[in-house]
């Protein structure tokens, strides 16, 4: 038997995890962190997941970035920075991907969910608020929700029990409405007006549950989705003033005080879960939902009121953008951060989205079974340094417009539809070249097909989109 057909047998053998994993990797070390007993908090710990909206790798300070986000650098500081951490490339996909522990394809979520479309998140889907809820934990959604654009397939209907925000994937932060001027910003899943930029609206809110609203007899999982540094980049003069002389540029002058605001409102966020005695028992997570997008030029959205941008978010030294499949698009700044249970540690090994759901999972009651359909896998000793087997892992995306698959090293990009339709073929070693800067698919023909196997049958999982 060749290589390339061992390889597919055994693939299939295990199990085919897309957007993650082809099989588990099973720990060969644990440690108490590991074995998640006799921590020096509750047996369920809390978790507050912040997702920002489009930022690039070089837009936060712990990578080099001219931006200043002190409270994102000290979590990098303190905490786990996940190195090699994989999301979609565009919002819907990733958020999807974050709650469900499996990729957006499965849903036909291959971009963002826009206009008036009555795509959403099917309801009968096991969501990780919903699998947290039952095993005690009280759940929140504060920001952007984007898997459902009314109400009737708001965040509440997915297994959150508190929820404020906006439904739709980007908005005037002033005045909360999509880009055609439909209502989007709620409470509840229910329609409600409120007054000021919507990054201080999210922090506020989420203050408030930390300090008022949540149960305190329950452990709880908060989401914090903002909406920016997303356009439209709409600042105060104290965000921007202090880039005056650092950025020439005056769209990434906005952005980058996009950035700082919302750096801010985590930093209040953190300091109320201090106040409240609650960061000793509380599991931190920061991640983008995509890479950078290079610049922005309206097309009557808004009225047209704001922009063009010539120049937004930075993926330097990665290559390309938000949309693309290439490293720039799908590989952000992540960070985990857990004072005294995490080491400061830089985790090397790829880890996904998917990953969230069942690594948080991990701490309920309740095991995850086969029958969960999570493609995702528990990387808890990851972050702690745990030994693992050298298994390799499975990475899969697909987009409207491209596949793409990482097995090991090898990382193949099929630009087409669907992977039986004709279309260019990049592949890169992302072990000798993490730039992508080396198409080696005319040198190795049969690693491109063995590839091409391996994204066939990722393909045969996804439901396509109606």
């Amino acid at each position: 038997m060749s290589r390339s057909n061992m390889r597919r047998r055994d693939f299939l053998r295990i199990g085919l995890l897309s957007g993650a994993v082809s099989a588990l990797p099973v720990p060969t070390g644990r440690s108490k962190a590991s074995e998640r007993t006799d921590f020096p908090v509750q047996k369920q710990p809390n978790f507050v997941v912040f997702v920002a909206d489009d930022a690039g790798w070089h837009d936060v300070g712990y990578h080099g970035s001219e931006i200043e986000t002190p409270n994102i650098d000290r979590l990098a500081r303190e905490g786990a920075e996940l190195d090699q951490f994989y999301v979609w490339p565009t919002c819907s996909p990733t958020r999807a991907s974050l709650l469900t522990g499996r990729p957006a394809s499965r849903f036909g979520i291959l971009g963002p969910i826009g206009g008036r479309s009555t795509q959403a998140l099917p309801r009968d889907t096991l969501t990780l608020p919903a699998f947290l809820g039952r095993n005690g934990y009280q759940t929140a959604l504060i920001g952007k929700w984007h898997l459902g654009l009314r109400p009737e397939v708001g965040p509440r209907k997915y297994g959150f029990e508190y929820t404020y925000g906006y439904l739709h994937g980007q908005i005037d932060q002033y005045a909360h409405r999509y880009k055609n001027g439909d209502r989007t910003w709620f409470r509840n899943d229910e329609f409600v007006d409120e007054e000021g930029h919507a990054t201080d609206l999210i922090a506020r809110e989420a203050v408030g549950f930390i300090r008022e609203v949540r149960d305190r007899t329950r452990p709880f999982f908060l989401y914090i989705a903002f909406s920016v540094p997303h356009y439209p980049l709409q600042e105060e003069a104290r965000w921007v003033s202090r880039y005056k002389e650092k950025i020439a540029d005056p769209s990434r002058r906005l952005f980058a005080a996009s950035m700082t605001h919302m750096d801010d409102a985590i930093g209040r966020v953190l300091e109320a879960l201090n106040q409240e005695s609650l960061t000793g028992s509380t599991l931190v997570l920061f991640l983008s939902d995509n890479g950078a997008q290079k610049s922005w030029t309206p097309h009557g959205e808004y009225q047209n009121r704001y922009g063009p941008y010539d120049r937004l978010g930075d993926n330097r030294p990665l290559r390309g953008w938000k949309g693309e499949l290439y490293e720039g698009g799908v590989r952000v700044p992540a960070v985990a951060c857990w004072p005294g249970v995490l080491e400061r540690r830089k985790v090397r090994e790829p880890i996904s989205t998917i990953d969230v759901f069942p690594t948080l999972a991990g701490f309920a009651s309740e095991r995850l079974d086969g029958k969960s359909g999570i493609e995702g896998m528990d990387v808890w000793s990851q972050l702690t340094g745990g030994m693992y087997s050298s298994v390799e892992r499975v990475f899969y995306w697909r987009t409207r417009r491209a596949l793409a698959v990482r097995v090991g090293r090898w990382k193949l990009i099929h630009h087409a539809a669907r992977v039986d339709v004709q279309g260019l073929d990049e592949l890169f070693d992302l072990e000798a070249d993490p730039l992508e800067k080396r198409n080696l698919a005319p040198k190795r023909p049969s690693k491109v097909k063995e590839l091409l196997e391996v994204l066939t049958e990722m393909s045969r999982r996804d439901a396509l989109p109606g």
